[in-house]
């Protein structure tokens, strides 16, 4: 379950740069979760990254395991969060909680009435594997 994510070396480094931003304007609490993440994370070249694995601006979809709803959302920078458009920022607990987790895998996100529990199913779009290298 808390096996290390992979993240490319582009993503680190642009994450940890967010992680520094934010420290400076918001509460340690909301990029703790991130900041973890980073510490533990299995870094690769983006040319070497598994399609199955989640990237920032890749599309997903999730399965809640309780209640078995399926979500699609696409993982951005919070300067780019949208929920009306399902683009949820890395710094929301569903955000970087499946940053760099690979299909298959289930993850976990505080929410307000306890723990929900989230299934990756499917990479619907990765950055990477398509060759988007500058998003």
């Amino acid at each position: 379950m808390n096996a290390s994510a992979y993240l490319t070396q582009q993503d680190y480094e642009r994450l940890h740069l967010l992680v520094l931003a934010q420290r400076s304007v918001a509460p340690a609490a909301m990029v703790e979760g991130l900041c973890k993440e980073l510490r533990t994370a299995t870094l690769i070249p983006a040319e070497q990254v598994p399609e199955d694995v989640v990237t920032m601006n890749s599309q997903v979809r999730l399965r809640e395991k309780k209640s078995n709803t399926v979500l699609e959302l696409t993982l951005v920078y919070p300067k780019h969060a949208d929920v009306a458009t399902r683009k949820i920022s890395v710094l929301a607990p569903v955000g970087f909680a499946i940053l760099g987790r690979q299909v298959g895998q289930e993850v976990e996100c505080p929410a307000p009435r306890g723990t929900l529990r989230y299934q990756i199913e499917q990479v619907i779009y990765q950055p990477e594997a398509a060759g988007d290298w500058s998003l």
